[in-house]
């Protein structure tokens, strides 16, 4: 059994990108998760070689240093938990990346600080607002279904917030919604 994790792997297509390439290689995948793929057996160098040209025409990269395995894991639990369901956590984000990544939460912090040259707050905080502006987008919930949705304490709040990261009102970007979201790998 061996884990492989790739960078950029940030969604459900890309991990359906991902396992029809295995598919191609005949590899096995037993798990596929954000960031993350434990194959049945261990691959043959020319397998993990034709993997890389494959997932590298994709956009993804192999991440083979223990410290980009740890930033790349931060960064799928954080987008996992903003995009891929309702924030409904009653654990901090310190505690829930705590518990997902076996590592105390002031290591994780520094080490993303220092490879990143941002803090975990701000690239939460970033991905809160992407969602944000996906939900505006969509226009199908109120400004007040949105912040309960990802746990904003109040409308004010996350008006404030969304203004401070794009220097737009909520209302005001989605009145001129092209143009204005990021893909996340690009938060």
């Amino acid at each position: 059994m061996s884990t492989i994790f790739i960078k950029h792997m940030v969604c459900d297509r890309c991990v359906m990108a991902v396992e029809s390439e295995l598919q191609k290689l005949g590899l096995r995948a037993k798990h596929i998760k954000l960031g993350e793929i434990t194959l049945d057996s261990d691959p043959s160098e020319e397998q993990k070689e034709h993997l890389n040209e494959a997932l590298t025409r994709l956009g993804f990269e192999l991440i083979n240093d223990k410290k980009s395995r740890i930033i790349e894991k931060i960064k799928t639990t954080i987008i996992a938990l903003v995009h891929n369901q309702d924030i409904d956590v009653k654990e901090n984000l310190s505690e829930v990346l705590k518990k997902e990544l076996h590592h105390d939460y002031n290591y994780l912090s520094n080490l993303f600080s220092e490879v990143e040259g941002t803090t975990i707050e701000k690239y939460f905080i970033a991905q809160k607002i992407e969602r944000v502006k996906e939900l505006l987008v969509y226009d199908e919930l109120s400004l007040s279904e949105i912040a309960y949705k990802l746990n904003y304490s109040s409308v004010g709040y996350l008006s404030n917030q969304f203004k401070k990261i794009t220097g737009l009102t909520p209302s005001h970007f989605k009145q001129i919604k092209e143009d204005k979201r990021k893909p996340l790998d690009k938060v």
